[in-house]
């Protein structure tokens, strides 16, 4: 039997410190500092290094305080921002990073291939056709190859590239101060960036990104906690004083005039003239540092594709591993995808909106962190602590500067973000950890129910605040979205499964229960809440639950029971809410059948008996449930039962005085009782109403009678609602008026 090779993990210094260093000693400090300083002079110049680098400072800060918080994965920044701000906006983010991780490939090795086409000797003629397009094709093919085979390899390869780019630097220094010196340049001409500070800055400021090209390589580290905070913050110190050190060096040289180094076409060849030994080693490092970036972005970007896969954004084959634990398939697909990017042609165009939406990921970074600290989570404990509001000044730099480099990238960038977040929204995508969304609702709702706590709820902010007790949700769904109706965006439902002690089954399964009903309700388009309530009797159980359920500001204030279908789970039922009476709490006892759902023709019929003021939340249901879009052209019939004319009258007066003051259109109907059983005229009136509304007597007594007599009218209509209005006497007319 085979063994499997066992991935190779790296340290701060190789897996780290160097591909993110070299990414920010790249082809841009050696083609455009001279232009930044025969522009702007050496003062401005630093300024810009400064702001520029206090901007990834920020955001390596960010992400060190992430990533000692976390176990990183692999994934790196994908990983934190996904665990930290969630699933859908971790995708949204990450997605686009891997495509600018990819499309970078194409981009450094184009550059490489120019830079080294550039050297093309004259006495052999022109190039042949398509030779940039060639030899780029050549080195993402290497790049792809190298890294697909051993990551080891590659990262290793970059220790002699990082000792050419030092040794350019050296020579450089040497060049410079063996010619003639002279006070440095201060003053900014803009000879040849007309449109001013912010254009040299919004050119500049790619060289000091690359920084997190070494969190990218999170799942291959010894330790991420520890090499990511030291690596990265190492890296970009080290950027920052070496970017401070050659413009210095550029403004004191004799050697060359500001015109010269002003010159945009001059690039390179400012480097080559002023370093001692010149082409022979500024060549070699230019060539080192661009194939640098390039393998620090084919390292990064399958990685990426290898994370999404993980976490089922993306086909999980992507995920898959070489025997030695490298993303071959990811690897090979990145390449693949860089290749095709060589024929896209306007690569300078497509580089700019790279850049932004790489950008988008210093925001995502710093606004992670921010929230992390603003909701306070026990679980947020970074051996590195950021302030708030350093992480947003980050966030906001980094858009800033988005801006300037493109407005009509940064628009499109959010736009695409935006577009892939409300995609993976809609998928409901099924999230394995927790994130600080979560935290965010959870601080907001601590905030609401303690300033609700200390205001006392006013009839005018009455709200139905319901609780259905349900044994299968799937069973009775019909009955759940005839609840849910009463809420109508405006109240709040909770629904709840009773287990008893000895449900040992569903005992242990009981947050995954939990769970499940959230998904039966997202099948369906509802919302609402469920829990599931461990009781040691389910008729003591569903009193005691009943009666207690809410938090301080958001009790609930009505209790909604299916209608049992035994003899003695009716009985059990009218005793629990004899109970209840007591506590409250309104009480709806509702028969729904199947076909309730399904209505088009939709009529409503309250049956006013003028006790107990059922009649008021029978009035208050029925405008909730118009409030429905199936139902808001349903025809309200209110039918009320009496003995005598001079009493039929009276209640036409007093239910037409009602229903003006709530306003609400209804057609009234006051029957006179002679020889027939009240029972029986709603059965005859109603027979053919979608919804009917009925009282339900306080303190009923003769239980089983009473359960005879529900039991015949719930047999023979198609949706009822037995109401018995506990808590809100008289008060129905003011919620209507307030």
């Amino acid at each position: 039997m085979k063994s499997t090779k066992k991935p190779h993990k790296f340290g701060t210094f190789l897996g780290v410190y160097t591909p993110s260093i070299l990414t920010i000693l790249g082809l841009i400090m050696y083609l455009r500092f001279g232009w930044v300083v025969g522009n702007v002079g050496f003062l401005k110049t630093a300024l810009i290094v400064l702001m520029a680098s206090s901007i990834t400072f920020i955001t390596g800060l960010s992400a060190s305080a992430i990533a000692t918080n976390i176990k990183v994965g692999v994934g790196g920044e994908y990983y934190m921002i996904s665990r930290s701000l969630g699933l859908e906006p971790g995708g949204a983010i990450g997605i686009p990073l891997y495509l600018c991780r990819t499309l970078s490939v194409t981009f450094y090795c184009y550059g490489l291939s120019e830079a080294i086409l550039v050297l093309w000797p004259e006495s052999r003629g022109l190039l042949p056709a398509n030779a940039l397009q060639g030899l780029t094709i050549f080195f993402i093919i290497l790049v792809t190859a190298l890294s697909g085979k051993s990551a080891k390899l590659v990262l290793k390869s970059q220790i002699p590239i990082m000792i050419i780019v030092g040794a350019s630097i050296l020579a450089l220094i040497i060049g410079i101060l063996s010619k003639d010196l002279h006070a440095p340049v201060i003053e900014a001409t803009y000879q040849t960036a007309p449109e001013g500070f912010w254009y040299v800055f919004a050119v500049f400021f790619p060289a000091v990104t690359g920084f997190t090209a070494g969190i990218g390589l999170s799942g291959d580290l010894k330790n991420p906690q520890k090499s990511i905070p030291k690596g990265t913050l190492g890296a970009v110190l080290t950027g920052a004083i070496i970017y401070l050190i050659i413009p210095l060096l550029l403004a004191i040289t004799g050697a060359l005039t500001i015109e010269q180094m002003a010159d945009p076409e001059a690039g390179v060849t400012i480097w080559t003239r002023l370093a001692v030994f010149g082409p022979w080693i500024v060549y070699p490092a230019v060539w080192g540092a661009v194939l640098s970036s390039a393998f620090g972005s084919i390292l990064g970007g399958p990685r990426i594709l290898q994370a999404l896969s993980m976490d089922g954004l993306m086909p999980k084959f992507f995920s898959k591993l070489s025997k030695s634990g490298q993303p071959t398939i990811a690897t090979w697909i990145s390449g693949a995808i860089a290749i095709a990017a060589v024929f896209l042609g306007g690569l300078n165009t497509i580089a700019q909106y790279v850049s932004v939406l790489f950008l988008t990921l210093y925001v995502a970074v710093n606004v992670s962190a921010a929230t992390e600290q603003l909701i306070k989570e026990p679980s947020y404990r970074p051996k590195i602590h950021v302030p708030w509001y350093v992480s947003l000044v980050g966030a906001l730099a980094a858009m800033v500067v988005m801006w300037l480099i493109n407005p009509w990238a940064f628009l499109f960038a959010l736009g695409l973000e935006a577009v892939i977040f409300m995609y993976l929204i809609s998928k409901k995508l099924e999230q394995q950890w927790g994130d600080a969304s979560t935290g965010i609702w959870m601080h907001l709702s601590r905030y609401a129910l303690l300033r609700l706590n200390t205001k006392k709820v006013h009839v005018r902010n009455w709200r139905p605040i319901i609780i259905l007790f349900i044994r299968d949700l799937k069973e009775h769904i019909h009955l759940v979205k005839f609840t849910e109706m009463l809420g109508q965006n405006s109240g709040l439902l909770s629904i709840s499964k009773l287990v008893t002690l000895e449900d040992t089954p569903e005992l242990a399964r009981r947050n995954e229960i939990a769970f499940e009903m959230q998904k039966d309700l997202a099948a369906e388009g509802l919302q609402a809440l469920t829990e599931v309530n461990v009781v040691n009797d389910l008729k003591l159980g569903m009193y005691q639950v009943a009666a207690s359920h809410g938090v301080a500001g958001i009790k609930t204030n009505t209790v909604v029971f299916g209608w049992s279908s035994t003899p003695q789970g009716k009985i059990q039922e009218l005793e629990i809410i004899n109970d209840l009476a007591l506590t409250g709490k309104n009480i709806v006892m509702a028969h729904i059948t199947k076909a309730f759902t399904n209505l088009m023709n939709k009529r409503i019929d309250i049956w006013w008996r003028g006790r107990d003021n059922n009649a008021d939340l029978m009035l208050l249901l029925s405008y909730l449930i118009r409030l429905n879009e199936k139902w808001k052209k349903a025809v309200v019939n209110i039918y009320s039962v009496v003995h005598t004319e001079a009493e039929k009258q009276t209640m036409e007066a007093h239910i037409r005085n009602s229903i003006n003051e709530a306003r609400i259109d209804a057609e009234i109907h006051v029957l006179l009782k002679e020889s027939h059983d009240v029972v029986e005229l709603l059965l005859k009136h109603s027979s053919k109403a979608d919804l009917v509304f009925s009282g339900l007597a306080r303190g009923a007594t003769h239980l089983e009678e009473r359960v005879q007599t529900l039991e015949h009218i719930a047999k023979h209509l198609k949706a009822v609602a037995f109401v018995q209005n506990n808590g809100m006497a008289g008060e129905i007319p003011t919620i209507f008026n307030a």
